[in-house]
């Protein structure tokens, strides 16, 4: 025995020995244990000199006489309490224990000293009824056992143990206010390193409204009440140190809870890092019992002083642990919060489409994860700046718990793929839609959809850069679907966490790369730029020859109804103008892409549709004053119009595009090549009914033939020549408008943009070097477009109802000539009946029989009996009618010939007026056609545009 005095050690081993205890339902891990709990056939007991030093001088004798009687009950009870491999029971401190009351050793092991003790000591009144309740509980076997496994690997197995509200009354603990302060002390002191495991001590306990069975409690973190009699300055200082107990209970069931697979790998990470964290709490805990045990200057204020620092820390990652709980709903006081995530519709579309059920209870509620957790991390952090420790700590938990969010963003930026089994990446990806679906729309479906940023899973450090971010990962996916990226290799030399230096020139260079790796394929390997052209040679008429030949070849069939029109046929014509050599579509590679089809819709009533927007209102007025104007076809039903379309009016091309060039000519944009295709060829047709309408005026007997008896014919003649040559001219001017003023110019720059020119065309050999985005590529692209149908006055309603007008006075017109071509040979005294009057009317009459005979799309009947049964007319069978001079047919003819004039001249002043507006209000470039048309204004003014020819 070592003679050196240590009074803290020797009464704390003194009352580990000598004073009555409970058990102790947790896992005794230290030295201070080894001395409490029984000694069994294996434990090892150390040497501890200072245990067996005398607390005072003439108290050596009776310390010497009782470590003696002590060995000799010890050695009794190893045989009686050894534990075996078949029962296995709940280590516990030793219930017996002896305090020194007024100067005297109790021994509560034995009846006599107990009686002993309840006869010198004041006990309470109640407190023999207490005991005679308690008489008949069970006895008191705790054991231990291991729980079912959850989806957190590291979560404790071990069984909650029992309360120690329920021990017996053989069990319990000695009074506090029985106690010296000294030994109260001392008491405390031990209670509380079990208590900052997160156990109960022998006066220290869980409050009564806490249950470690029920998760939420847990979570919340343990309540802790000390036994009556503490004294008051002892007592402030306990209280103190138990919120850190609270702490650390609270932060182990966080990290077990939070640790399970639903939470995801951001939760484990920072739940990694906080168990780091609890190791080091728990070697503090160690190095304090350690004091305890050999310093015994040790005091409770000291153990105070000691765990100040890690009470910070622990109640940082306390608070931020609740935080999160809140967020998954599992404290109860956020669940408003928690349904947010129902409004997702895409989400729930996609579960549907994954084959979940929309039941009630079927849905998932929202968790806080991945980009949440760091949102909530960096929240903390800004808040508690001026706390360097805090503010030390949080960094490091963001660190580590961005490790995992960093691997899912350098696998999107350099790989273009997304490994993200929890749904916690900014990016969500849409399984269901996949690059076979891409004939039906490329770019909603795949390029829009297909990828997007989830914006509340954006983390604060990405929120300037998230755009980047996806459109690199896209530009990369796209790549790597066409083969040209290797996703097996491994980038090495990248930032593992959001504070690299280098985090945000990872994402600018990877941005930069995966930009021009998609520039490269679609500009080179996939050559956009013929591409393009080889779409304006077929949509916009450029160079198009090969397109008069087909109208020539198809003209028969391209004048039926849509609904009757040989698609087949028209195909095979146009796979033959193709071919022909010499034309400039016999060496497009892509021609093979064009194919011919139908519109069932009419041009103008699909535009109306589409341009159904606010914009000056109409002149009711104007429009009610023009009904009077109007001819008789134009007040057809839109129905009857759809049903009367010639296939000239239905007539486009599909051009069909692969990927990845589908991303940047999409079926919207196709769409809109089809609409400027459609109006183009619209005015291209009408011009050549007005043409061949001055072909009829120039050679037909009825038109050349100058009458000298009747000057009121040719003063009729020349105002209807002067209406075809105001049509023709507005037809053509605007043509030329639509082409050469807009169409081409807007090309010239979007083809210096593909390119990426700067005004100059000296680029020498190689890729072109382009410093642009593939987004703003396409961008580019649906401007042109956009342009196109703006300045074409296609996207303007009121615009485009005078234009639709107009086109409808011209296309009334230009089909009507061969009726006044023949109505003119018995209004001219002076050539009817004659012999070459007689043979046209003949040839004339037998080609409208025959017509008439095997289709049903003449719009105007013939004059005159019918002849449907009939076989073809001879001279002599001709009507009377056409062989016989009438003197009111003049008369007539002049009534409508004035009508025509009238609709055209009314509709035009009114484009012209809009025109003058628009151009000083919208589009600029629309006063230069304004300037244009005022050609086709009779006699080349707008004064007189209100009336008709004087005579």
């Amino acid at each position: 025995m070592s003679s050196s005095a240590n009074p803290r050690s020797t009464a704390y081993n003194d009352r580990r020995a000598a004073t009555t205890s409970g058990a102790k339902p947790r896992l005794p891990s230290t030295q201070a244990t080894a001395r409490e709990r029984p000694i069994s056939s294996g434990d090892i007991v150390p040497n501890d000199s200072a245990s067996n030093a005398p607390e005072r001088p003439n108290a050596t004798q009776k310390l010497n006489g009782y470590s003696r009687d002590t060995a000799e009950r010890q050695t009794s009870r190893i045989q009686s309490h050894t534990t075996t491999r078949e029962s296995l029971q709940v280590r516990r401190r030793s219930p017996v224990k002896n305090f020194a009351i007024n100067g005297n050793d109790v021994d509560a092991r034995r009846p006599e000293s107990r009686e002993y003790s309840r006869m010198s000591s004041p006990v309470p009144a109640a407190a023999p009824v207490q005991r005679k309740e308690k008489v008949n509980l069970p006895p008191w076997k705790p054991e231990a056992s291991l729980i079912p496994h959850t989806t957190a690997p590291l979560a404790s197995r071990v069984c909650l143990p029992p309360l120690a509200s329920l021990l017996p009354e053989s069990l319990q603990p000695h009074p506090l206010k029985e106690l010296s302060p000294h030994d109260q002390e001392v008491a405390i002191l031990d209670d509380l390193l079990y208590v900052l495991m997160g156990f109960e001590g022998q006066y220290i306990r869980y409050v009564d409204s806490y249950n470690p069975s029920v998760e939420k409690d847990r979570l919340a973190g343990p309540s802790f009440r000390v036994l009556p009699g503490l004294d008051p300055s002892l007592r402030d200082l306990t209280n103190s140190v138990l919120k850190m107990a609270t702490y650390y209970s609270a932060i182990e069931a966080f990290v077990e809870v939070q640790s399970r697979e639903e939470f995801g790998a951001i939760n484990h990470a920072l739940c990694a890092s906080i168990r780091k964290l609890l190791k080091d709490y728990l070697v503090l805990v160690a190095q304090l019992e350690n004091q305890l045990i050999t310093n015994e200057s040790f005091s409770l204020h000291i153990l105070h002083l000691h765990t100040l620092p890690t009470s910070h820390m622990m109640f940082q990652i306390y608070t931020l642990g609740q935080e999160i709980l809140k967020k998954n709903a599992l404290l109860g006081d956020d669940l408003d919060e928690s349904v947010d995530g129902f409004d997702d519709v895409d989400d729930i579309l996609e579960q549907l489409r994954e084959g979940g059920e929309l039941v009630p209870g079927g849905m998932t509620k929202t968790i806080c994860k991945g980009g949440n957790v760091l949102r909530l991390l960096t929240a903390r952090l800004a808040y508690i700046c001026g706390d360097p420790a805090a503010r030390t700590l949080l960094q490091e938990l963001l660190r580590d718990a961005s490790r995992p969010y960093m691997m899912m963003l350098n696998e999107w930026l350099h790989h273009g793929g997304i490994k993200d089994p929890h749904a916690e990446f900014l990016i969500k990806e849409q399984k269901s839609i996949k690059r076979e679906k891409l004939e039906q729309d490329y770019t909603d479906e795949y390029w829009e959809k297909r990828y997007m940023i989830c914006d509340a899973d954006v983390p604060p450090q990405l929120e300037a850069v998230k755009d980047k971010v996806l459109l690199a990962g896209k530009y990369l996916n796209v790549v790597r679907e066409c083969g040209g990226v290797d996703i097996s290799t491994e980038v090495h030399d990248v930032p593992k966490s959001f504070d690299d230096p280098r985090f945000l020139d990872n994402i600018n260079n990877a941005y930069a790369h995966a930009n021009s790796s998609l520039l490269s394929l679609l500009l080179t390997t996939h050559a956009l730029p013929a591409r393009l052209q080889s779409m304006k040679h077929y949509f916009f008429l450029d160079h198009s020859d090969f397109f008069t030949y087909f109208l020539d070849l198809s003209a028969s069939e391209l004048r039926k109804p849509f609904r009757h029109v040989n698609v087949s046929k028209l195909q095979s014509l146009l796979d033959l103008v193709l071919r022909q050599p010499g034309s400039i579509a016999a060496q497009d590679p892509f021609k093979e892409d064009v194919k011919v089809q139908m519109n069932d819709v009419g041009l103008i009533k699909f535009l109306m549709g589409v341009v159904n927007v606010r914009g000056i209102d109409q002149d009711e007025s104007t429009d009610n004053a023009a009904e009077k104007y109007r001819t008789p076809a134009t007040h057809a039903s839109t129905t009857d119009e759809d049903n009367t379309m010639t296939g000239f009016e239905a007539l486009e091309f599909k051009f069909s595009v692969p990927f990845p060039l589908s991303l940047v000519i999409s079926s919207k944009t196709v769409l809109r090549y089809q609409i400027l295709f459609r109006y183009l060829l619209s005015m291209r047709h009408l011009e050549n009914l007005l043409v061949n309408s001055w072909e009829d005026h120039n050679k037909v007997l009825s038109w050349t033939h100058r009458s000298k008896a009747d000057r009121r014919l040719e003063m009729w003649k020349r105002r209807a020549w002067t209406l075809r040559s105001r049509m023709l001219v507005f037809v053509q001017q605007f043509t030329y408008y639509c082409t050469a003023e807009v169409i081409e110019p807007n090309w010239q720059r979007l083809m210096m943009k593909v390119n990426g020119q700067n005004n100059n065309n000296d680029r020498g050999p190689g890729p072109p070097k382009v410093s642009r985005t593939v987004d703003e590529l396409m961008e580019d692209h649906v401007d042109f477009l956009d342009t196109c149908l703006k300045e074409c006055m296609l996207m303007n309603s009121r615009l485009l109802r005078i234009h639709s007008k107009l086109t409808s006075v011209c296309t009334l017109f230009a089909t009507y000539t061969p009726r006044l071509t023949r109505d003119l040979f018995p209004a001219d005294r002076t050539l009817v009946n004659t012999p070459t009057a007689n043979k046209y009317l003949s040839l004339h009459h037998a080609h409208s029989h025959s017509h008439h005979h095997h289709s049903s799309s003449t719009t105007i009947n013939p004059t005159g009996p019918s002849s449907k049964n009939l076989p073809a007319p001879s001279a002599p069978s001709l009507p009377a009618n056409l062989t016989t001079y009438d003197p009111n047919k003049l008369s007539t003819m002049e009534d409508l010939l004035s009508k025509y004039e009238t609709n055209f001249n009314h509709h035009l002043r009114i484009l012209l007026d809009a025109l003058d507006y628009y151009a000083a209000t919208e589009t600029v470039a629309l006063g230069r056609l304004c300037a244009q048309l005022a050609t086709a204004g009779e006699k080349g003014g707008r004064e007189r545009l209100g009336g008709g020819v004087s005579e």
